[in-house]
C-alpha cells in the first residue's frame, strides 16, 4: 500500500473519530424519560398457575395497560386493550396478562416452543435487569400457552434478537369469550440481575395479528423496532431482590448413530456420549462447559444459490455457542470484516480443499455481567486432529470485554488466538497461529436517533505483523421521516482472522444512503419510503482503483393489511481481476478477468399478510448480468392448519444467459417442508431440498419429543441422492437423548 493511500485512510479515520466524539457528546447524554412505572408487590401466599388470576395477590396487584399502538399508527391508543400485572416472592416473578380480542380465532402458527413472533398472536415482556439499554431478557406467550424466550443484545437491534436462548419457566393460558388470560412464573434463577435491585427497566408489547394491530406499554415510534431497548418504562419492587439462586445444570446426551457413505462404500455405527454443564458464577456470570459435543439434532441449513464471487454468511444454530453470543460475534462488521464467526470452529478444509467436519473435543465459555457497566466473555475450544485429511488440532480462544458508555453506548476490546496444538509435518509454518486484537465503539443514543459503529482491528501471523488492519466508521441518523447513513470500511490485503468472516480483503468501501418515509392518511398504504443507496469499493494496493459500485433506487411500501412490497432499480459495476464463472458449471468457459462489466437490473419483493392461513412471498430480479442477462424468481408459499401444522414450499429459479462460449444456466432450488406439532411436546418436521446446481436431493426428517423441560428425545433421518442418476450418496439415522438436570 503506497504512502498516499495511507495518508488518505488516516485522514478519513481521524475525521470519523472527531465526528463521533461530537455526536456522542451532543446526543448520548439526553435520555428519554417515559415516566410510567408499575409497582411489583412481594407476596407470601402461593399462586396456582391455571390461567384464572383469582388469587388475592392478583386482586391487590398494580395493573398497567393503556398501550400505545405501534402499527398501523403510533399516535393512538390500542384498539383492543391489554392489561398486565407483576408480583414476586423469593423464587419467582409472576406475570398475569388479560388481553381483549376481536374474536376467538387467534393466529397461532404452531404449538412448538420458540414460535415466530410475527406469525402468531402473542404478548411479550422484556426485562432490562441491569438498566443499561443494551441487553434484556424476553419472554413471549401466545393465547394457546406456547412459550418463547430470547436474549436481546445490541440495544434491541434486529441482529441482537437471539431466539435460540433457552430457559425453564412455566405458563398457563385460558381463552374466554372476547379475551384471553396468561399466567406465568419465571424463576429468578433463569435470568441475571444484581442482588439488592429495587427496579428494572421493562417493556410489554403485543402482536394482535387477527386485528392487524401491534401495541406496546412504552410508546415506540414507527421508525424503530418494538424490541428496541431505548423505549422502556420501569418496574419497582416492593423490597430489594435477594441473591440469585441459579442452579448448577448438567445436560448429558447419548447418541446412537448409523450411517452409510455410498460413494466411498463405507458404513459406520457408533454410540456417542458427551454433554454440557452450566455453572453460575455470582448473580450474573455463567460458565458453560462442553465435552465431546454433538450437533446432529441441530436444524439443517437452507440451501442457496451463490452467484457472487464471495462467501455467504450463515447463522449459528449450535446451542453451546448461543448464550451471550453477542459478546463474541458482534465485533467488527458482519458484512465486511467480522473477526469471530463461531461456525468456523468445528469445520476445516481437507487436503483437497473441501470443507469437512472437524470434531470438537471440548470447550468452556465464561460470559455475563461483571456489574452494571462491565461485561466479560471468554471462550476456549479445542478441536481434534485429523491426520488423514491434513487437519491439525487447534486451540481456539477469544477474550472479550465490554464497558457501557453514556446512555446506551459501549466500548469493547477483544483478543483472538487460533493456535496449532503441536507441530505437524504437513502444516505450513505460516499456519501455526493466527491472532487478532481490536477495539470497537458502538454508538446508541438514548432515543436511538443516532446509532453507529467504529472499530480498529489488527491481525498477527507468523513472520507477518506489519499493517494487517481493518477499520470501520459507520453512522446512522434515524427519525420518523428521515434515515441517513454513512459507512467507511477498510480491510488491508493481509488482514486475516482464521475464526472470522472476511469475504473481501484489500478494500476501501464507501457507502451512503438517504431514506425518506411518508405516512399517507388515506388509501391502502400505511407507510412508504424512497431510498437512494450508493456503495463503492476501492483497492488500496492499486492506488484506490475503483473495483465495484452499486447504485440503488428503491421504493418500499407497508400496506394497512400488513403486506409489504419493495421495488428497486440497481446499477452495478464490477471489475473482474480473475476469470469467473457465476454459474459454477463444470467445464464452462469463465468470464474473462482484467475487464470491467456494467449492468442494470430491476428487483422486486412482496410478502403477503401473515394473518392469512395461506401466505406467500416472492422476489424477482430481471435485467442485465455481466455481458448477458438474468431472470430470477424465488419465494415461498405456505398453508397453516392452525395450530397444528404448516406446509410450505420454498423455491428459487435463476435463468442466466451469457454470450459467446460462456455457459448458460437454469438453476433450480426446491424446498418443500412439513412442520407438524402434535402437541406442545411432540413435533415432527421434514425438509426436502433439491438443487440441480449441486446435483443433490437431500431429505432431513426430525421427530422431537420434549419429555421434560428443555429435555428431548430426537430421531433424525438424513438422506442424500445424486440427481444425475438418482443414486444414493449418504444416509444416516440417529437417536439422541438429551436431559437437562438442575442440581
Amino acid at each position: 500500500m503506497n504512502r498516499r493511500t495511507i495518508v488518505i485512510i488516516k485522514q478519513i479515520i481521524k475525521t470519523s473519530i472527531s465526528l463521533l466524539a461530537l455526536l456522542f457528546l451532543t446526543f448520548s447524554l439526553f435520555a428519554q424519560d417515559y415516566g410510567r412505572a408499575i409497582r411489583v408487590n412481594y407476596i407470601t401466599e402461593p399462586i396456582k398457575l391455571d390461567g384464572i388470576l383469582d388469587e388475592a395477590a392478583w386482586q391487590q396487584a398494580d395493573k398497567e395497560g393503556d398501550f400505545w399502538q405501534f402499527f398501523p399508527t403510533d399516535t393512538a391508543r390500542a384498539k383492543y386493550p391489554t392489561e398486565f400485572m407483576l408480583v414476586y416472592n423469593d423464587h419467582f416473578l409472576y406475570i398475569g396478562v388479560r388481553g381483549e380480542a376481536s374474536s376467538e380465532k387467534y393466529v397461532v402458527s404452531s404449538l412448538r416452543r420458540d414460535f415466530r413472533g410475527t406469525t402468531s398472536d402473542n404478548v411479550s415482556l422484556m426485562f432490562d435487569t441491569f438498566k443499561d439499554g443494551n441487553t434484556a431478557f424476553l419472554f413471549g406467550m401466545t393465547p394457546y400457552g406456547v412459550q418463547r424466550e430470547a436474549f436481546i443484545s445490541q440495544g434491541g437491534a434486529a441482529a441482537g434478537f437471539n431466539a435460540n436462548w433457552d430457559q425453564k419457566w412455566q405458563l398457563e393460558s385460558k381463552i374466554n369469550d372476547g379475551y384471553f388470560i396468561l399466567e406465568a412464573a419465571i424463576p429468578f434463577s433463569s435470568i441475571k440481575f444484581r442482588e439488592g435491585d429495587t427496579e428494572w427497566r421493562m417493556q410489554c408489547y403485543r402482536w394482535d395479528i387477527g386485528a392487524n394491530e401491534q401495541s406496546a406499554w412504552a410508546h415506540v415510534p414507527q421508525n424503530q423496532l418494538l424490541s428496541s431497548l431505548a423505549f422502556m418504562n420501569t418496574m419497582e419492587f416492593e423490597k430489594p431482590l435477594g441473591k440469585s439462586r441459579t442452579p448448577f445444570s448438567v445436560i448429558p446426551y447419548i447418541n446412537a448413530l448409523a450411517s452409510k457413505d455410498f460413494e466411498l462404500g463405507t458404513t459406520d455405527s457408533k454410540l456417542k456420549f458427551g454433554g454440557d454443564a452450566k455453572i453460575p458464577i455470582g448473580n450474573s456470570m455463567n460458565l458453560d462447559i462442553t465435552i465431546n459435543p454433538d450437533f446432529s439434532n441441530t436444524e439443517v441449513d437452507a440451501i442457496f444459490t451463490n452467484l457472487t464471487r464471495f462467501e455467504v454468511f450463515l447463522p449459528e444454530k449450535r446451542q453451546f455457542f448461543i448464550d451471550n453470543s453477542d459478546l463474541f460475534g458482534s465485533f467488527g462488521s458482519s458484512r465486511d470484516a467480522n473477526p469471530f464467526f463461531s461456525r468456523r470452529i468445528g469445520l476445516a478444509r481437507n487436503n483437497a480443499g473441501n470443507t469437512i467436519e472437524n470434531r470438537i473435543v471440548g470447550g468452556v465459555r465464561l460470559s455475563g455481567k461483571l456489574n452494571e457497566d462491565w461485561r466479560l466473555g471468554f471462550l476456549n475450544v479445542q478441536t481434534d486432529e485429523d491426520i488423514d485429511n491434513g487437519i491439525a488440532s487447534n486451540n481456539n480462544m477469544m477474550l472479550a470485554v465490554q464497558k457501557k458508555m453514556f446512555a446506551r453506548s459501549n466500548i469493547g476490546f477483544f483478543a483472538i488466538n487460533r493456535q496449532a496444538f503441536k507441530d505437524y509435518d504437513f502444516l505450513d509454518s505460516s499456519k501455526e497461529y493466527n491472532r487478532v486484537v481490536g477495539l470497537d465503539y458502538n454508538l446508541a443514543s438514548a432515543n436511538d436517533k443516532w446509532t453507529g459503529k467504529f472499530f480498529l482491528h489488527k491481525s498477527f501471523q507468523p513472520n507477518d505483523s506489519k499493517g494487517n488492519l481493518a477499520s470501520q466508521a459507520y453512522l446512522v441518523f434515524n427519525t420518523r421521516k428521515w434515515r441517513l447513513s454513512s459507512d467507511f470500511v477498510y480491510v488491508n490485503e493481509d488482514f486475516t482472522s482464521d475464526l472470522g468472516f472476511i469475504p473481501r480483503r484489500d478494500i476501501f468501501k464507501i457507502g451512503n444512503s438517504v431514506t425518506r418515509t411518508f405516512y399517507p392518511s388515506n388509501g391502502i398504504i400505511n407507510s412508504n419510503a424512497f431510498r437512494l443507496l450508493s456503495l463503492r469499493w476501492l483497492r488500496p494496493s492499486l492506488d484506490l482503483k475503483q473495483t465495484d459500485y452499486e447504485n440503488t433506487f428503491s421504493w418500499t411500501a407497508l400496506f394497512k393489511n400488513s403486506a409489504e412490497m419493495e421495488l428497486s432499480l440497481v446499477n452495478n459495476y464490477i471489475y473482474l481481476f480473475n476469470d469467473f464463472d457465476p454459474t459454477r458449471t463444470p467445464g464452462a468457459v469463465p468470464l474473462p478477468g482484467n475487464r470491467s462489466y456494467t449492468f442494470n437490473q430491476f428487483q422486486g419483493t412482496y410478502q403477503s399478510n401473515l394473518a392469512n392461513l395461506f401466505t406467500y412471498n416472492f422476489e424477482t430480479t430481471l435485467g442485465e448480468f455481466y455481458k448477458g442477462s438474468i431472470y430470477s424468481v424465488g419465494g415461498e408459499v405456505a398453508y397453516r392448519v392452525q395450530p397444528w401444522a404448516t406446509f410450505s414450499v420454498a423455491f428459487n429459479y435463476d435463468g442466466i444467459r451469457l454470450p459467446d462460449s460462456h455457459a448458460d444456466a437454469d438453476i433450480w432450488l426446491l424446498s418443500p417442508k412439513a412442520d407438524i406439532t402434535f402437541s406442545k411436546s411432540l413435533f415432527w418436521s421434514t425438509l426436502v431440498q433439491y438443487s440441480n446446481q449441486r446435483s443433490n436431493l437431500g431429505i432431513n426428517s426430525r421427530l422431537q419429543w420434549r419429555f421434560a423441560p428443555l429435555s428431548d428425545l430426537h430421531l433424525v433421518y438424513n438422506d442424500n441422492y445424486n440427481t444425475d442418476n438418482f443414486r444414493p450418496r449418504f444416509r444416516s439415522i440417529n437417536l439422541k437423548l438429551t436431559y437437562w438436570l438442575n442440581i
